[in-house]
């Protein structure tokens, strides 16, 4: 995967026309046009722990042609727990919930990526295309909040990969999930950029009357066609306004993540970005600058090289000022936010434009003292 960035330079010497293809030749990695489309990803690397590492390259007898199109597939995986605990000082929340591991929606900067190679997977189309669902999450959640003990906090649901991509419709996970949240009480905070959210609105706004519920809605981009290359299977930016303004106009409280700001790319519509989803009823926002931790780095920029080949330097020179000089630097209270002159930069834009249209005025804090753990019917009997 460092044939990407040692084949940089390369991709740009006088009189290559097309500096991706030249890159994806020399690392062997190449997926058809024919195969991967409606996906963002033009690659998929063997996963990082695995002992062989795989190319798919043409060797004259044409065999290329008889692989078939990623296809969407989804196994069940059967977790033992449902909610994820961290300790990490830079987020708002020390528990989550993910319904799935693995992505439809396909966005190429996803940080959740390399998470994918703990399956033996890749981080490139099998994020993308092979799928993993936990359709006992309902149980399991009703289960851990019944234990002796619980102290109900704010759980995310959204944050590593999105509750509401294509395959809920069908699996209806989430749903399944807001319902034992509901019964209990207990408070949630959801991240997508989907506009399936709508059909939990009866269930999210009666929860948020009683201060239990709140929703942000990530916005990359109003650019269609840029939204529609970098994040193929997610909502329409229009789509995810109106999605907003139904979620308002429901008593929802929602927000906006500006995520993530890609210099050279989409940085230039921070304001932008701000003014519509405040125009469309949110009322806090956040913004996140792109992270490309392990394989997401060698797909981000496979996929930079093929759209915007011309901008290829100036975005990677821009983001590496920011992550002192490497691709990513993972250090908390960093990682999202980046360090130097241009980080300082849209940092200040963005506090600025939020002040001027009132954003952030007042955190919703969710409440957890209406927390009603199962009934003593529901939990397992002590032996004694």
């Amino acid at each position: 995967m460092d044939t990407i960035r040692q084949a940089d330079a390369a991709a740009f010497e006088p009189g290559r026309a097309d500096g991706a293809n030249a890159v994806i030749e020399q690392s062997g990695m190449r997926i058809g046009n024919d195969r991967r489309r409606g996906r963002a990803s033009g690659i998929n690397p063997t996963g990082r722990y695995e002992p062989v590492s795989r190319h798919v390259f043409d060797d004259g007898w044409n065999t290329l042609e008889d692989l078939p199109p990623f296809k969407t597939d989804v196994q069940i995986e059967q977790p033992r727990k449902i909610i994820t605990k961290n300790d990490s000082p830079d987020i708002a929340f020390d528990r989550s919930i993910n319904p799935y591991r693995g992505c439809e929606h396909g966005c190429v900067y996803c940080f959740a990526r390399p998470t994918h190679s703990y399956m033996g997977l890749s981080a490139g189309l099998d994020f993308e295309s092979r799928l993993f669902a936990k359709p006992d999450a309902a149980r399991l959640l009703e289960k851990e909040l019944a234990r002796p003990g619980y102290a109900a906090q704010t759980i995310a649901i959204g944050t590593n990969t999105d509750p509401y991509q294509p395959v809920e419709k069908q699996w209806r996970i989430m749903r399944g999930l807001l319902e034992v949240l509901e019964a209990r009480a207990h408070p949630v905070a959801i991240v997508t950029k989907s506009a399936l959210v709508r059909r939990d609105i009866d269930i999210l706004s009666r929860m948020a009357e009683r201060g239990l519920a709140k929703v942000a809605l990530s916005v990359t981009t109003l650019d269609r066609k840029l939204s529609r290359t970098m994040e193929p299977r997610a909502a329409t930016p229009t789509r995810r306004l109106e999605t907003m303004r139904m979620l308002a106009d429901a008593g929802i409280p929602v927000s906006v993540m500006a995520a993530p700001i890609i210099p050279g790319l989409n940085d230039h519509e921070v304001e932008r970005i701000l003014d519509s989803a405040r125009a469309a009823g949110a009322r806090e926002a956040g913004f996140i600058i792109l992270r490309l931790p392990l394989e997401v780095s060698s797909i981000f920029k496979e996929w930079l090289l093929r759209h915007y080949p011309d901008r290829y330097r100036h975005v990677m020179s821009l983001l590496r000022s920011m992550r002192g000089g490497k691709d990513y630097d993972a250090e908390f209270g960093k990682r999202m936010r980046g360090s130097g002159p241009y980080a300082w930069q849209i940092g200040r834009r963005f506090e600025i434009a939020a002040r001027r249209l009132g954003l952030n005025t007042e955190r919703r804090k969710l409440r957890t003292d209406l927390f009603s753990p199962a009934e003593q019917s529901a939990r397992q009997l002590s032996l004694l």
